[in-house]
C-alpha cells in the first residue's frame, strides 16, 4: 500500500475522539502523573500501530498503558510490559534494542508490527464493549495494509477475541474442528477461500500482574515468539 494510505490512517487514529470516557481519562492521567513523570509532556492521544509495515508477524495487545504509551506516544513503549516484550524480540533478532523507552530512542523492529484493539488507555485496563466497537475499524484497516502477515500473536484474551473477529470478518475460517479458545501457547490455523493461511498464537499479556506472579515467564514468552518466527518463515 502507498505511504499516503498509512499516513491517512495514522492521522485519523491520533485525532479520534469517538469515546468520551477514554478522551477524559487519557487527559486526566496526563494532568496527574506520578512523581517520577512530573514535568514530562504526555502524548494523551490515541496510538497507531508501530513497527515493520512489511512484517510477517503481527502482535496484538490490549491498549496503551496509562504511563507507558499514553505518556510516550508509541505502542508498547515506556513501561514494564514494553521492556518485557522488547527483551524477547531483541533476543530473537526482531528488535534493535532490548528496551522501548521513547518515540525518539531509535528502536527498530524487523518483521514485527505491534498494535492493539483499543488505542486509548481505558480506566483499570477495561474497555467497554462500545469502546472496542469504536476502535475495531482501525485494527481492520491496519490489517488490510499489512499484506504480508502470516502469523498473529494475541497477547491476552481481549486481543485474542479481537483477532478472532478480525479473521472472520476478513474471510478466514479455522482449519479443523477445534473452536479457537484463548490459552497460553495455543496455536490455530486459519485459511480463506484464496488459500491464504494465517496462524494465530496466544500468549498471556506481559502485564506486571502476569510477570510479577510468574504466570508468564520470559522462557514461556520466548517459546511463543520462536514458534511465531518458525511459522512466519515456513
Amino acid at each position: 500500500m502507498t505511504p499516503d494510505a498509512w499516513a491517512d490512517l495514522v492521522e485519523r487514529i491520533v485525532s479520534c475522539e469517538r469515546c468520551p470516557r477514554l478522551v477524559e481519562h487519557r487527559r486526566r492521567v496526563a494532568e496527574n502523573p506520578p512523581k517520577r513523570y512530573r514535568g514530562q509532556q504526555y502524548w494523551a492521544r490515541p496510538l497507531p500501530g508501530f513497527g515493520d509495515r512489511n512484517a510477517r508477524i503481527l502482535v496484538v495487545g490490549l491498549a496503551p498503558a496509562a504511563h507507558g504509551g499514553n505518556r510516550t506516544g508509541r505502542m508498547f513503549t515506556g513501561d514494564s510490559s514494553a521492556d518485557f516484550l522488547m527483551r524477547t524480540l531483541h533476543s530473537l533478532g526482531l528488535a534493535s534494542m532490548p528496551r522501548s523507552v521513547s518515540r525518539d530512542d531509535g528502536l527498530q523492529l524487523w518483521d514485527v508490527f505491534l498494535t492493539a484493539p483499543v488505542r486509548c488507555v481505558p480506566p483499570e485496563n477495561r474497555p467497554t464493549r462500545e469502546e472496542l466497537e469504536n476502535c475495531y475499524p482501525f485494527l481492520r484497516e491496519e490489517f488490510a495494509l499489512l499484506g504480508n502477515v502470516r502469523v498473529i500473536v494475541a497477547l491476552g484474551a481481549i486481543g485474542f477475541s479481537a483477532v478472532r473477529r478480525l479473521l472472520a470478518d476478513e474471510g478466514f475460517s479455522p482449519v479443523g474442528k477445534r473452536t479457537p479458545k484463548f490459552s497460553h501457547g495455543a496455536h490455530y490455523e486459519f485459511r480463506n477461500r484464496e488459500g491464504r493461511r494465517i496462524h494465530l498464537l496466544a500468549s498471556y499479556h506481559p502485564s506486571r500482574q502476569n510477570t510479577n506472579t510468574g504466570r508468564l515467564t520470559e522462557a514461556m514468552f520466548r517459546r511463543v515468539f520462536r514458534r511465531a518466527i518458525e511459522l512466519a518463515r515456513s
